[in-house]
């Protein structure tokens, strides 16, 4: 469900305050490896534009072909497309690691004339209005995305547009991963790890500022809210609903969409995505769940080959009613 646009004469954003959860948890590597690493990953983003998508092409072909993951991104594949072709999903799979490979060489990248060169044209529509909107009134916003795309992109372009971001994300290790990390910081990105993430991402809301959550990841059974993703049942994190409901923050999808070349980024925006009513309060969250997971899954259909098939999305199930009655 989309707000009414604002006035498309709508001025600008002010600019971005400095983040405030720029802490980092993690562990890096020693400082030899760290050094090397960096000096090694500085060398691929000095290559030409055009050489490093054939280098991201190279490397996604390779795993495709080493078979990494292979069987767990058929697997998935079969399930949401049992009608589809062996080649078909095959085709789709090898689109996946090249995406993998292409996000993952991207977001080590320091230049800023590379992320203006990954941006395919301007943000539009009545939801991108409405986001900014909110924002200038001071009031805060929720963003879900998925591993589609490219997430990392998505959330410098939203900041470079002044959205003042935070992101909910896991601690890393290893150079590559920190790397990654240190990049979010320059960005102007705020992070917010799993610990005391819910009052975190309430403070953001309250503050005026957005958070943003990956919603295509699993969860252990107790901690989830089981929601249809391509009809099955997808183990969810509840945490964005939880935190529409306390704050009453809108919540809107974004999605970094590349083009058909595969070496440009733009960016979707749908919403607000507004909780339902005159449910219970569990019922309220997993039914505001699956309507914002049914947004993501029309994007995935979309574009199959631009989300991550290689993660073990389904791996989790609901118990039996059986075994919920013995824990009940």
């Amino acid at each position: 469900m989309s707000a009414p646009a604002p006035s498309p004469e709508s001025p600008p954003l002010p600019p971005l305050p400095p983040a405030r959860l720029v802490q980092v948890q993690g562990q890096r590597p020693s400082p030899v490896v760290g050094w090397l690493a960096n000096r090694l990953m500085d060398g691929v983003c000095a290559l030409p534009a055009s050489w490093r998508d054939g280098l991201a092409r190279f490397v996604g072909r390779l795993a495709f072909t080493l078979g990494i993951r292979l069987r767990v991104a058929l697997e998935n594949l079969t399930h949401a497309y049992p009608d589809m072709s062996d080649a078909e999903r095959r085709k789709i799979a090898l689109g996946a690691y090249i995406t993998m490979a292409r996000v993952v060489l991207e977001s080590i990248d320091t230049k800023e004339h590379v992320e203006t060169w990954w941006e395919a044209e301007d943000i539009k529509g009545e939801a991108w209005e409405a986001l900014k909107a909110n924002i200038a009134k001071g009031q805060g916003a929720l963003l879900v995305t998925a591993h589609f795309g490219n997430w990392e992109r998505a959330g410098k372009m939203l900041l470079r547009r002044g959205i003042p971001l935070n992101a909910l994300v896991r601690p890393l290790k290893g150079a590559l991963n920190m790397r990654i990390v240190d990049n979010r910081i320059a960005a102007g990105a705020g992070l917010i790890y799993p610990r005391g993430a819910i009052a975190e991402a309430n403070e953001a809301v309250r503050l005026g500022e957005t958070v943003l959550m990956l919603l295509d990841q699993s969860l252990p059974a107790k901690a989830a809210a089981f929601v249809p993703f391509f009809g099955r049942p997808a183990s969810t994190t509840p945490a964005m609903a939880v935190v529409a409901k306390r704050t009453g923050a809108p919540v809107f999808v974004v999605m970094g969409i590349r083009d058909e070349s595969g070496q440009k980024l733009r960016l979707e925006v749908e919403g607000p995505i507004l909780p339902p009513e005159d449910l219970g309060k569990q019922d309220a969250l997993t039914a505001h769940t699956a309507a914002v997971t049914a947004v993501l899954e029309k994007y995935v259909r979309r574009y199959p080959d631009q989300w991550l098939w290689l993660h073990r999305r389904w791996k989790v199930q609901p118990p039996s009613e059986g075994q919920a009655a013995l824990k009940s």
